[in-house]
C-alpha cells in the first residue's frame, strides 16, 4: 500500500510539473509568434490546467480502465465548481463582471447536456467522440475571434496571469523543450496515477469509478486549484472564475472526446455514472447561474455552501460504495432539508437583486 501511495504522490507531482512546463513553454511560444495574452489565457492556460485530466483519462482508456476515464472527467467538473470556486470565493468574494464569463457558463451547461444526451445509451461511440473534439476546435476558434473585441483592461488582466518573462526561457529552443518535457511528465504521471488508483480501489473495496470521482479527480484538478486561488488573491477575478468554467468545457469536449477515440470501440459509460453522477455534474453546472445572477457575485457564504456540497457529495459516494447503514438517513437529510433550503435561499437572493436593480 505504501508503494502505491508513493506512486500516487509521484504521479500527481509529475502531472502538476508537466502541466506547468507545458503551459509555460506553449505560452511563450504563442507570444513569440504574436498571439495575444487574452487568447493564450483563454486557450493554452485553461487547457493546460486540464492537461492532467486529459492525460489520465486517455491513459486509462488505453489501459481499458474506461470507468476511470469517465469518472475522472465527471468528478473533476464537480470538484472544479464546488470546491475550487468555493475556496476562491472564501479567499476573496468573486465579482463576475466580464461578458466573457457570463457567456461561458451557458456554454458549459450546453456541453454538460450534450454529454448526457450522448451517454444516455450507455456508450459514447467513436463518431460522437470525434464530434466532441470538433466542437472543441470550433469553441477555440470562437474564443480567438471574440478576443479581438475585448477591452484593453481585459487583455491586461490576462497578460498578468501568464508566466513571468525571464531570461532563461526566452529562446524558442528552451520553450520547445519545456513543451516536450511537459508532455513526457504528463504521460508518466498519468500512468503512475492510474496504476496506484486501481490499487487503492482494490484495497478499499470500492469501484474504480468511485476512486476516479474522488481521489483521482481531486488530484488532477490541482493545477486549477493553484491557478484560481492565486488569481483570486491577486484580484484577477475573471481569471479565477473563467479558468474553472473553461476547464470544465474542455474536460467534456476534449477529455471525453480523446478518451472515446483512444478506447477504440467507444467509451462505455458506467450505469452508476449515468443514473447519478452525470446528473450531479449537470446540477452543479446549473447552480452557477443563480449564483452568478445574484449581483453577479460569488459571495463568501455561497463559496462555503459550494464546499459543503462537495464534501456531502464525496461522503455520499463513500457511504454508497460501502453500503453503510447511515446512507438512508444521510440521503433523506440531503433531499428533504439541505437541497430545498439552498434553492429557497438562492431564489430569495435573486429576487432581492432584481428589486435593487429596478
Amino acid at each position: 500500500m505504501l508503494t502505491h501511495l508513493f506512486l500516487f504522490v509521484l504521479g500527481l507531482l509529475a502531472l502538476i510539473a508537466g502541466a506547468r512546463a507545458l503551459v509555460r513553454g506553449a505560452s511563450k511560444l504563442a507570444l513569440a509568434i504574436g498571439v495575444s495574452p487574452l487568447v493564450i489565457g483563454l486557450t493554452i492556460v485553461s487547457m493546460g490546467t486540464s492537461a492532467p485530466e486529459l492525460a489520465v483519462s486517455v491513459g486509462a482508456s488505453l489501459d481499458g480502465r474506461t470507468d476511470m476515464a469517465v469518472g475522472n472527467v465527471i468528478g473533476s467538473n464537480i470538484f472544479n465548481v464546488l470546491f475550487i470556486l468555493g475556496v476562491s470565493a472564501l479567499v476573496a468574494p468573486l465579482v463576475v463582471n466580464a461578458q466573457l464569463i457570463r457567456q461561458e457558463v451557458p456554454i458549459m451547461i450546453g456541453a454538460s447536456l450534450l454529454l448526457i444526451a450522448l451517454a444516455v445509451d450507455g456508450r459514447i461511440g467513436a463518431f460522437e467522440s470525434a464530434l466532441l473534439l470538433a466542437l472543441l476546435a470550433a469553441y477555440t476558434v470562437f474564443l480567438v475571434v471574440q478576443s479581438r473585441r475585448e477591452t484593453q483592461a481585459t487583455r491586461d488582466e490576462y497578460a498578468e496571469a501568464l508566466p513571468p518573462d525571464r531570461a532563461w526561457d526566452r529562446h524558442w529552443a528552451v520553450q520547445v523543450l519545456l513543451v516536450l518535457a511537459g508532455l513526457v511528465l504528463l504521460v508518466l504521471g498519468s500512468g503512475w496515477l492510474v496504476e496506484s488508483a486501481v490499487a487503492f480501489a482494490r484495497a478499499l473495496g470500492v469501484s474504480e469509478l468511485v476512486i476516479a470521482l474522488t481521489i483521482v479527480s481531486a488530484g488532477t484538478s490541482m493545477p486549477e486549484v493553484a491557478t484560481s486561488v492565486t488569481a483570486a488573491l491577486k484580484g484577477e477575478r475573471d481569471i479565477a472564475v473563467g479558468n474553472v468554467i473553461g476547464s470544465n468545457t474542455f474536460n467534456i469536449l476534449g477529455c471525453v472526446g480523446a478518451s472515446g477515440l483512444a478506447a477504440g470501440g467507444g467509451l462505455p459509460v458506467p450505469d452508476a455514472a449515468l443514473s447519478f453522477d452525470l446528473w450531479v455534474m449537470l446540477a452543479v453546472a446549473f447552480a452557477c447561474l443563480p449564483v452568478f445572477f445574484t449581483g453577479r457575485e460569488i459571495a463568501r457564504w455561497e463559496g462555503g455552501l459550494f464546499i459543503g456540497y462537495y464534501f456531502a457529495y464525496a461522503a455520499f459516494l463513500v457511504l454508497a460504495a460501502r453500503q453503510h447503514e447511515v446512507l438512508p438517513a444521510f440521503s433523506a437529510a440531503m433531499l428533504s432539508f439541505v437541497v430545498p433550503l439552498t434553492i429557497v435561499t438562492l431564489l430569495v437572493a435573486l429576487l432581492r437583486t432584481q428589486r435593487v436593480s429596478r
